[in-house]
């Protein structure tokens, strides 16, 4: 009966998963990246977006909610969901970065399966800021600042 319990118990936690998925930007055609804004996510989650881009560099420009990703040479999504279990935390966030209207470069995070895992209560700050590194890892962070 113990074997039994303990089987169940990591069959449990092993279907609980956190995932994250990365494809950098290899090549990007000027320094201004305009993101279509999104009033269904949090705001702080553009501000540290956006801050992001600048630390590397990039201008910035936000476009209004359903512009059109052919409105500016380098154009970006985002969303992002929130998910209450015990407390508030970002469970899902995904960004893409089209270059003349064609995808070049998308991350994704999604702890929606995190279950029982504890490390699903990230700082949404902190997983954007990574996001965007990881998105563009061959672009300096101009200002050398570590954030």
């Amino acid at each position: 009966m113990k074997s039994l319990s303990s089987l169940l118990v990591l069959l449990t936690l092993s279907a609980c998963s956190i995932t994250q998925e990365i494809n950098p930007v290899s090549k990007l055609t000027g320094q201004e990246i305009c993101i279509v804004g999104n009033p269904e996510v949090n705001v702080n989650v553009l501000k540290a977006y956006k801050k992001r881009l600048k630390s590397k560099g990039f201008t910035v420009r936000v476009l209004p909610e359903k512009s059109a990703i052919s409105s500016c040479k380098v154009t970006s999504t985002y969303d992002a969901i929130w998910t209450w279990d015990i407390a508030v935390y970002l469970s899902y966030a995904w960004i893409k970065i089209y270059d003349s209207g064609a995808i070049i470069g998308e991350a994704e995070y999604d702890s929606r399966w995190g279950g029982a895992r504890f490390d699903k209560f990230i700082n949404a700050e902190t997983k954007i800021k990574e996001m965007v590194d990881q998105l563009f890892p061959s672009y300096r962070n101009q200002y050398n600042t570590g954030s």
